[in-house]
């Protein structure tokens, strides 16, 4: 875990170099990789996508590179003088607090170009914005299941069991989830899921209890923070992982992000992505199977198929075979339309048979 002491030392490292291009009479620039899908590679060793070797370069040559520079250079100063104070902040207020510094060309456009700064300087120093003390806004994500931990909060430390201690709606997952220490568990596998009505479904089903199953709400594409747990559960507590999610091609990637990584953040692919979580479904041959309730594939789905099907991520014999088929069906479905079959058949039928087909039961 990075320290505090060492977050700021690094910034401080990137000012100064900054400092010493000037002072050796060279145009100040930054050097980073390109952040594309052209870009993506596949790192043998740890499983996951990582960018490759072509670069970019963020020089004062020019307007608008001097500018960036500019904004990286106030940046630096107030993250640093935060960890200083051993205060935190969120993305969002990073944009507005910009409007306050004393240089208008320092300040901020949009919250995309703040975002995308904070990454900036992630890349460079080799350090993760929460260490640097910047979080998103909430992402409300949860676990719930067979664990107990120890928190470092403000207020000190507490335990907590995220079974016998949380209310239905279960833990909340904090931003910064290296902060988490797991003391037991009684975990045999844990199974990431993308809606919250599925969650609930789980839970009130007691899926959780009957299968020593740890539930993470992904809430959608989810937050680092939640990818990090993901991964922390697995390399530490050594349990399988396995994501459900709807049918469709946004939630393939979904699992992607979660087993593989994502572009805007594959420099913190090996901190991140669990190469080993396994596709439960919704699989397109579940929607011809069990005949399940459906929709069409619009135009944009299509064209997000056809384009998963270059993605590295994406290029296997099960998920070519999944992808096919469901172009050739034209059809898509939801976790929820497994109740066409009643509440209780994907806890009692649906889950079971597929974890047990992938031998994770």
């Amino acid at each position: 875990m990075t320290t505090e002491s060492d977050a700021r030392d690094e910034l401080i490292d990137l000012a100064a170099d900054f400092y010493d291009q000037f002072a050796a009479g060279d145009i100040p620039e930054m050097t980073l990789p390109t952040r594309t899908k052209s870009n993506i590679e596949y790192d043998e060793e740890s499983g996951v996508w990582t960018y490759g070797d072509r670069t970019s370069t963020r020089s004062a040559n020019s307007v608008r590179g001097a500018r960036k520079l500019l904004k990286a250079a106030y940046t630096i100063e107030f993250l640093a003088n935060q960890l200083d104070d051993d205060r935190s902040s969120t993305l969002r207020e990073l944009y507005y607090l910009s409007e306050s510094w004393d240089n208008d060309e320092a300040q901020f456009s949009s919250q995309d170009e703040s975002n995308d700064l904070v990454e900036d300087l992630e890349i460079v120093t080799g350090v993760t914005r929460e260490d640097f003390h910047m979080r998103p806004e909430e992402s409300g994500a949860t676990l719930m299941g067979p664990l107990l931990i120890r928190e470092q909060t403000r207020r000190g430390e507490r335990e907590i069991h995220c079974q016998e201690d949380v209310g239905a709606g279960g833990y909340q997952i904090p931003n910064n989830p290296d902060m988490i220490d797991f003391l037991d568990d009684d975990i045999d596998f844990a199974l990431a899921v993308e809606t919250g009505g599925m969650r609930d479904r789980l839970v009130e089903n007691g899926f959780d209890e009957a299968y020593n199953c740890l539930v993470i709400h992904l809430k959608g594409q989810p937050a680092r923070a939640t990818r990090r747990i993901t991964k922390r559960v697995h390399d530490e507590l050594d349990v399988p992982i396995a994501v459900f999610a709807d049918g469709d091609p946004w939630s393939y990637r979904i699992y992607g992000s979660v087993a593989y990584g994502s572009i805007k953040s594959a420099h913190l692919s090996k901190y991140l992505a669990t190469p080993e979580a396994q596709f439960v479904g919704i699989q397109p041959e579940d929607i011809v199977e069990y005949d399940l309730p459906s929709d069409p594939l619009s135009d944009s789905d299509v064209n997000a198929l056809e384009s998963e099907l270059e993605d590295p991520r994406f290029q296997t014999d099960y998920w070519e075979e999944q992808i096919e088929l469901q172009l050739d069906i034209g059809k898509k479905s939801e976790q929820q339309s497994l109740a066409s079959r009643g509440l209780d058949f994907v806890t009692d039928t649906y889950l079971p048979e597929r974890l047990d087909a992938m031998g994770v039961l």
